[in-house]
């Protein structure tokens, strides 16, 4: 994995690899790898991640079909003072 680090922004390359690490799963691997995990305990997360999937699957078909409501839009904000 790389980032690119320009004008110097370590801030900015930082926030990017944090996002890109995320998104790759690379921390939720090494923290699930800092303690042992049972195999009784991980068939337990595989199968609640795979109904939380399910359900997410589901939820967003009936969106689309127009069965249930999408998600509320945030309201456009007004002149602030």
């Amino acid at each position: 994995m790389q980032v690119l680090v320009r004008d110097n922004n370590i801030e900015q390359a930082l926030r990017v690899l944090k996002k890109k690490l995320q998104r790759e799963g690379v921390l939720r691997e090494m923290k699930a790898r800092r303690s042992f995990e049972k195999p009784s305990e991980k068939r337990v997360r595989e199968k609640a991640e795979a109904v939380r999937r399910a359900r997410k699957a589901a939820r967003k078909l009936a969106q689309r079909e127009g069965l249930i409501a999408g998600p509320k839009r945030k309201a456009a904000a007004g002149p602030r003072r």
